[in-house]
């Protein structure tokens, strides 16, 4: 007579199970994430371009990536700098100018134009990205083109420039000098940001990367195009958030920003704001932190207008600060309308001031000086050739109007000596150098 086994009992065949499926689980090792399929970051690397100088020289400035299927394409203000046109290289080899058709610097954010269409552009991610989610970046790191690197979302929204709008995804995919405006994909190949930032204090990656998120590009980039996106206005003053030391010398325990300066003639003296002066609120709305402002600004912009809660000398003051911003439209889509050209500048307006010996007390960042190489400390010794060997040679110096490519000779702080030529006019060279927009957390924050 045959043998039958008794039926195991249901509790006891579940463990079985269990045991059986742990133990296979253990044979093929952790279990890992979705990879990306091949294509999407193909497609994601074919809708990559890398930015060059249109002056013949092809000298690297960036990356950049295609915008929806009009022969648009999108990337960072600081890669493009002061062009007007830009030379294009796609990933199969061609190479096409474009056309600077707007520019934001303070949200560093520029559009190109092709004028027709060059293939399709990246899609925004439908979802919102998650902390710990995998992403991987393209660009020319360090000139090292149409590469691609691995990371994760590391922070969901970090304010790395104070006067600055914009809460970046920072994330750990490696990128370099090159990277900047090029795009950061989730494993579909859909655009999750564009590459921006990399941490301060060194020039290269450091484990630290930003990325201007793609919900942010969807609401600023067809702004831009159409002409009716605000810019961010210079109020025209330094301030610096009152901490606990702060507070309590002052006796004030209300938070806000401490005003350090306050620019004549700018808006924010056009308001009567005041050195000494604490900004409170902004339209009724507490300013919690230094970069709290820069959101309270922007959105009042609509109104043109916005009601500045102060405190000077221990009583409340209200004040209305103007808000009438230039839009920030160069040209319209496929017309080759530059901004005029400057035809002469001063050492001030080129960012420099002197003292009367001659040396560079100040440089302003980011300033035409700064990008030719000059360096604050710096002593300049003469000017296209003219020696600035006394206290009157430095005052016609300032006095100045510089119409041609001028040349300085400057002594650095450690006795050597140097030619620098500054040439606002010429197309490719005194750009903004790729790689040099990292993270600012200064004390003191310029609005």
């Amino acid at each position: 007579m045959p043998h039958h086994s008794a039926p195991v009992p249901g509790p006891v065949a579940a463990v079985f199970r269990a045991l059986v499926l742990g133990f296979l689980v253990a044979l093929a090792g952790p279990v890992r994430a979705a990879e990306p399929e091949g294509a999407a970051l193909t497609d994601a690397l074919h809708a990559t371009l890398v930015i060059r100088t249109a002056d013949g020289g092809r000298r690297l400035l960036g990356s950049a990536f295609l915008w929806g299927d009009d022969g648009l394409a999108v990337t960072n203000a600081h890669v493009v700098g002061t062009a007007t046109r830009v030379l294009a290289v796609f990933s199969d080899g061609r190479s096409r100018e474009a056309e600077v058709i707007a520019r934001d610097d303070v949200r560093d954010i520029a559009v190109l134009s092709f004028g027709e269409s060059m293939g399709r552009g990246l899609r925004p991610a439908e979802t919102t990205p998650a902390l710990g989610q995998s992403v991987w970046a393209f660009g020319a790191p360090l000139g090292i083109e149409f590469t691609l690197t691995q990371g994760m979302i590391s922070h969901l929204g970090r304010q790395v420039e104070a006067n600055v709008p914009i809460l970046m995804l920072q994330h750990d995919a490696a990128v370099n000098p090159g990277s900047s405006g090029g795009p950061l994909v989730d494993a579909a190949g859909r655009l999750v940001g564009m590459n921006s930032r990399i941490a301060d204090g060194s020039r290269l990656f450091v484990g630290m990367g930003f990325a201007i998120p793609a919900a942010e590009l969807a609401r600023l980039v067809p702004a831009l195009v159409d002409g009716t996106l605000d810019a961010m206005p210079q109020l025209g003053l330094r301030a610096r958030p009152v901490d606990a030391r702060l507070a309590r010398a002052l006796d004030w325990q209300g938070g806000g920003l401490l005003v350090d300066h306050v620019e004549a003639g700018g808006l924010a003296d056009r308001a009567g704001i005041l050195p000494g002066d604490i900004l409170v609120a902004v339209d009724g709305r507490a300013i919690g932190a230094a970069g709290d402002l820069a959101f309270l600004v922007e959105a009042a912009l609509p109104a043109r207008e916005a009601w500045l809660d102060v405190r000077r000398a221990g009583a409340g003051e209200r004040l209305l600060l103007d808000l009438e911003p230039p839009r920030m439209r160069l040209s319209p889509v496929g017309i080759g309308n530059a901004p005029s050209r400057v035809t002469g500048y001063s050492l001030e307006r080129l960012g420099i001031t002197l003292d009367d010996e001659g040396r560079i007390t100040r440089l302003t960042a980011n300033s035409l000086a700064a990008l030719a190489g000059v360096a604050e400390g710096d002593l300049l010794l003469a000017l296209n050739g003219a020696a600035l060997d006394s206290p009157a040679a430095v005052a016609a110096a300032r006095e100045l109007r510089i119409e041609e490519p001028a040349v300085i000779l400057v002594r650095r702080a450690d006795g050597s000596t140097q030619h620098v030529v500054i040439d606002p006019w010429e197309g490719g060279r005194g750009l903004r150098p790729v790689g040099g927009a990292n993270v600012l957390d200064p004390d003191v924050v310029v609005f």
